[in-house]
């Protein structure tokens, strides 16, 4: 007898763009385990193709012609439907990123960027959601499996393999920070702001991703005074 597997991963592409929405579609399409369920080039028919199709992923652009990614993100959370997102938009300005983080998109992807990188995404997607749909949901999980379930940034990371001091949900949210700040970057007082820490611990973090190989830091020369340290994402 065969063996019958998961169900494909229902992923619903919203982007203004047709030649984008197509190749992003089919670049879902390809993938083992993935499924199209439709296609929205506005935020009204993000809304309406969600709604009717309740689908597990969206691949959401934030600049659309009449609500912008985030705004669609926001009502679809008030009428309770939760399907995971992963953001794919050219908006690269802090507070986007913010509002994206706040509303628990799983991914900030940055246009533009190769189709490389998002079958990547989209393979670590289907890993995570693996793991979590694996879970007996009566069974307490303990901190080592939290770990695996909560992503640890772009390293892969668990608590247990970091320095003392740092954490892992906050690796998380500088590296995504840095991922939505584009080539000008961050500075330690930025990051602080975008996440919510203090500019010295926003510090810390961040020369921990250099160290690590995840993030870059350049300097930038002003009129007077000393020079300013900026943090790019590795990947920029």
């Amino acid at each position: 007898m065969a063996t019958i597997g998961p169900p494909p991963i229902r992923t619903v592409v919203v982007d203004d763009d047709f030649m984008v929405a197509r190749l992003h579609s089919s670049t879902v399409a390809r993938l083992a385990g993935f499924e199209v369920v439709g296609v929205a080039s506005t935020g009204a028919q993000a809304l309406s193709v969600v709604k009717d199709k309740r689908p597990d992923l969206m691949l959401l652009d934030v600049y659309l012609p009449d609500l912008t990614g985030l705004e669609v993100l926001r009502r679809l959370r008030g009428l309770g439907i939760d399907c995971d997102v992963i953001v794919i938009s050219a908006a690269r300005d802090l507070d986007s990123l913010r509002q994206a983080m706040q509303s628990g998109v799983y991914q900030y992807l940055v246009k533009p960027f190769e189709l490389e990188e998002l079958r990547r995404r989209l393979e670590e997607y289907a890993v995570h959601r693996a793991r979590i749909l694996g879970q007996d949901p009566d069974i307490a999980v303990e901190q080592e499996e939290a770990d695996r379930l909560f992503r640890a940034g772009p390293a892969g990371r668990t608590r247990n393999s970091l320095p003392k001091g740092i954490s892992a949900e906050t690796v998380q949210l500088v590296s995504r920070a840095l991922a939505g700040a584009g080539d000008e970057g961050l500075s330690a007082t930025e990051c602080g702001e975008v996440v919510g820490i203090a500019r010295s611990s926003a510090r810390r973090y961040l020369e921990y991703l250099v160290d690590s190989g995840a993030a870059a830091v350049r300097h930038r020369y002003g009129s007077a005074g000393r020079p300013e340290r900026r943090y790019q994402s590795a990947a920029q």
